[in-house]
């Protein structure tokens, strides 16, 4: 406590007073907040809009990558969060899974 209050005084004897401090401190956390807003809360911000646009994107007959790295093709829709994938060429591979679990989806082609 001793160290503090004499950097105080030397600053008031050199005409910088505590209002300087202060407001260098303000300015030091208003940097480093919009540093940390830029840097880390709005790219995630946008990862997850562009994500909850794949989530509703989704639609039966989809080729999908899910986070495993298996590829599949979506069979049925269960509800909002559950849908059925069928794995493989036996076509008796059919799995239940969250659609969080979902990383790529590919269209299926219109053009029968």
């Amino acid at each position: 406590m001793n160290t503090f209050t004499t950097l105080l005084t030397a600053d008031a004897a050199n005409g910088l007073g505590t209002g300087s401090m202060i407001g260098t401190l303000v300015v030091y956390v208003i940097f480093f907040g919009a540093l940390i807003y830029f840097m880390i809360l709005r790219p995630q911000k946008k990862q997850q809009k562009k994500q909850d646009e794949l989530m509703s994107s989704i639609a039966v007959g989809d080729s999908i990558l899910t986070t495993s790295g298996f590829y599949g093709v979506i069979i049925d829709m269960v509800d909002d969060e559950v849908v059925i994938v069928e794995f493989g060429n036996n076509k008796n591979c059919r799995i239940p899974m969250r659609k969080t679990a979902i990383v790529e989806v590919e269209k299926q082609n219109k053009e029968n």
